[in-house]
């Protein structure tokens, strides 16, 4: 069944090539205010569908991304051409992010939300050395390592799979725990987590061994303590092509060579 829908908001990176493909769209279809369209159309790249899923969670609103980027993974493909209907036929895809929230050396406490993965990396020349508890129990009384990512479907394609985590498809209710050069234990290559956990990372040595923390674009340096778990009351929608779907492209990754 065709979606239907009364209004588009054009809106690009800073990038040239999104703003030049922003113009030419607004030139075919009108604009209207971002706050009151139905559907926001983003040109630019992953990073800046990262952005917008962020300033759109809780909305309502739908999200249709083109790339004009470099990778474009999130994205579908840009044309001027038939867009009232491909967003009337596109699939939606609906999901919960990671909720990060983190103690710094002063005591400090911040929040902040991920769509991709929290990730946690050494500040210094010195490995972190990390313990690592699921649920309230403790799995890893020491892990050193580079760094430590918790990751999303969305999210395991991204740094996840740089780091040889495992792809997860779109649907699977599990998260990605992938430690980035683990030195101690030296066998371990990270873990599949049901996504309704909690994960609770303690910094060990923090003052020797600074750790900061990244949720998506959020950073948070020097921190003690982190605490992660999907948000249940957070929603972002994202709409993809029938014949390039989300689920599509992360299954073909890990087909790719």
């Amino acid at each position: 069944m065709a979606r239907k829908f009364n209004s588009l908001a054009f809106i690009a990176s800073p990038a040239e090539e999104a703003q030049k493909a922003a113009e030419d769209l607004r030139a075919v279809y009108g604009d209207h205010d971002p706050e009151k369209a139905d559907v926001i159309v983003a040109l630019g790249g992953d990073g800046f569908m990262l952005h917008t899923l962020h300033r759109t969670m809780n909305t309502g609103k739908l999200v249709y991304g083109m790339n004009r980027g470099s990778v474009g993974f999130l994205m579908n493909r840009y044309s001027t051409e038939n867009l009232h209907q491909r967003i009337a036929n596109a699939d939606e895809n609906a999901f919960h992010p990671l909720e990060m929230r983190t103690t710094d050396v002063n005591g400090d406490k911040f929040t902040a939300l991920a769509i991709n993965e929290v990730y946690l990396f050494r500040q210094s020349y010195q490995a972190a050395k990390l313990k690592v508890m699921v649920d309230g129990k403790t799995r890893l009384d020491e892990l050193t390592c580079d760094g430590l990512l918790l990751a999303t479907p969305a999210g395991s394609t991204a740094y996840n799979l740089s780091a040889h985590g495992p792809i997860l498809p779109l649907e699977a209710p599990l998260l990605a725990l992938t430690p980035v050069s683990p030195f101690r234990p030296r066998r371990w290559r990270g873990a599949l987590l049901p996504n309704h956990i909690t994960v609770d990372i303690e910094i060990l040595e923090a003052d020797k061994r600074p750790v900061n923390a990244v949720a998506d674009h959020q950073e948070v340096k020097s921190v003690v303590h982190v605490r992660i778990a999907e948000s249940e009351k957070l929603t972002a929608r994202i709409l993809s092509d029938p014949d390039h779907s989300w689920s599509d492209r992360i299954l073909a990754e890990q087909f790719s060579n």
